[in-house]
């Protein structure tokens, strides 16, 4: 079910006349979402470049929504002027946690839009991007615990952050799975399969579903950090494959 603040979303876009199409990715498309843990990852198609007059209008609504309908939902959302898709290192504007930024249209991403994602208006993400084969998911998993994970790694400093603590541990078990599988898990399913302890998996299981239960927070800093450069070493192994 769409929550109603994507549907306001998608009505505000829509009525801007240039945005074709709106696809749901993440946690919505997989039927993983938890309210008020997950976020809302959404893709807009767009007719032509998102110029700063475009974006300086994508951040306005953005700011809005995010005070009204979508406060604490932290709704983001790339915007790819459509005639770029195949160019898969391109930056795309994206609104995510308050600001508009540049990112790439990351390899996971184009996963679940494609095997999991749909449209709340415009086509079928099948229809706008081109299909992602088993290798396909291995490489987009190689790409990102090889690029961000790999970065951090590297400044284990970082990893004291708890946010980060258990997204990495999640991320490790979905990279491990995809290289291993060439799927996707869910994160709830990545908190089963972590790399951690009884008693920290049972504390990322309570947070996933949006308990409040705190990790020590060294401790946990240390195993994630060390869970992280294990998977990095095993990806730098395996063949690139398609990208």
């Amino acid at each position: 079910m769409t929550p109603p603040a994507v549907e306001e979303f998608a009505a505000d876009v829509a009525a801007l006349g240039w945005v074709t199409d709106l696809l749901v990715a993440g946690s919505l498309a997989t039927g993983d979402h938890r309210p008020g843990v997950s976020d809302l990852d959404l893709v807009a198609l767009i007719d032509g470049p998102v110029d700063a007059a475009r974006q300086a209008t994508l951040a306005t609504v953005h700011r809005r929504l995010d005070a009204g309908s979508a406060a604490g939902l932290h709704l983001g959302c790339v915007y790819v002027d459509s005639a770029t898709i195949p160019d898969v290192q391109r930056k795309h504007p994206t609104w995510t946690h308050g600001q508009l930024v540049q990112r790439i249209l990351s390899g996971i991403t184009r996963v679940e839009l494609v095997r999991h994602g749909y449209a709340v208006f415009g086509r079928p993400p099948g229809e706008a991007f081109p299909p992602m084969s088993d290798d396909d998911v291995r490489a987009a998993a190689r790409d990102e615990l090889t690029g961000y994970w790999a970065w951090a790694a590297r400044r284990p400093w970082l990893w004291l952050d708890p946010t980060l603590a258990d997204l990495g541990l999640t991320s490790m078990a979905r990279g491990r799975h995809a290289l291993h599988h060439g799927d996707l898990l869910t994160k709830t399913a990545a908190v089963e399969a972590a790399a951690a302890p009884a008693w920290l998996v049972n504390q990322l299981r309570a947070r996933r579903r949006g308990g409040s239960v705190t990790s020590p927070r060294l401790r946990t800093a240390l195993i994630a950090w060390r869970d992280a450069r294990r998977t990095v070493r095993r990806a730098r192994r395996v063949s690139p494959g398609p990208s």
